[in-house]
């Protein structure tokens, strides 16, 4: 199935005003485009460009520079809209102070954030997409469609119950093909599977989400084991979880083995001792 040039095209432009937009600022919903822009071109370059030139190369290197700042600020957006949709009497206070932690730790990614988008690097950047997009031959790329279908045939499976890092990858892979899928025509084929693609996208980023969630709270209420407001958070991340693997395993892309009851591991009892630094909060995404 043939790329659609309109879709590519419009790659281009719509990250280049993204990047200006983000220059200027750094709202959540700034942020959360820039990424999806930039996961798209790569997407674009990366797999269904059967060779990149140098100015590809030196582009997405640039880019990424940028989109892993903002990938950290994006999971404090993510998990402070969590925090603030959780609806739970239990120790108010801690939850106040918890939001108020994660609130410093973005001004904090959103300070080197803006120092990564000096104004030679924007302009430089600007320059670089223009003649990307000038320059770039549709004749010579993959079937997108064909392509995203090979990505998950080569997904793992599981012989059990999914690990969280297994769940990690499929929400990773899941984005990745649906990304790519998205530059095919319009099709009756498409559609369907794009949708399916969605649904998993959407359950496995939710969990994902309110495991980091999760984390960082232990990590600031690590005296407290037996806090209220932790054991909250760690029934709603299983309820996430457990979710998630019921709808990767009725996706028909990567299926745990039947009567898999959930994660092999519960939220809060993780092998890493995740603490709210730049290393912990580190998303691998997104949108």
């Amino acid at each position: 199935m043939p790329i659609t040039p309109e879709r590519t095209r419009f790659v281009f432009t719509k990250l280049e005003r993204e990047l200006v937009r983000l220059s200027s600022e750094r709202q959540p919903e700034s942020v959360h485009s820039f990424r999806t822009g930039t996961r798209r071109l790569q997407t674009l370059l990366e797999d269904l460009l059967p060779q990149r030139d140098r100015n590809h190369k030196k582009l997405l290197k640039m880019l990424t520079r940028i989109r892993k700042r903002a990938g950290k600020v994006r999971d404090l957006d993510v998990q402070l809209a969590a925090l603030r949709s959780l609806k739970t009497p239990q120790e108010p206070r801690r939850k106040t102070l918890l939001m108020q932690s994660l609130i410093e730790l973005r001004a904090e990614h959103d300070k080197k954030l803006r120092k990564v988008l000096d104004k030679e690097t924007v302009r430089e950047i600007r320059k670089r997409l223009q003649r990307a997009s000038k320059e770039f031959n549709l004749d010579s790329v993959r079937d997108p469609l064909a392509t995203a279908k090979q990505m998950l045939e080569r997904a793992p499976r599981p012989q059990g119950s999914p690990s969280e890092e297994l769940l990690h990858q499929y929400r990773i892979l899941t984005k990745r093909a649906r990304y790519t899928a998205e530059f095919a025509a319009k099709s009756p084929e498409t559609d369907r599977f794009i949708v399916q693609l969605r649904r998993v996208q959407d359950a496995l980023g939710d969990w994902h989400d309110w495991l980091m969630l999760t984390q960082n709270a232990a990590s600031q209420l690590g005296e407290l084991p037996h806090s209220s407001l932790l054991a909250v958070l760690r029934n709603v991340t299983g309820s996430k979880s457990r979710r998630a693997v019921a709808v990767l395993a009725t996706s028909g892309s990567a299926k745990p083995a039947p009567g898999s009851p959930g994660v092999a591991q519960e939220p809060g009892h993780q092998k890493r001792n995740v603490k709210p630094s730049p290393a912990s909060l580190r998303a691998t995404s997104a949108a």
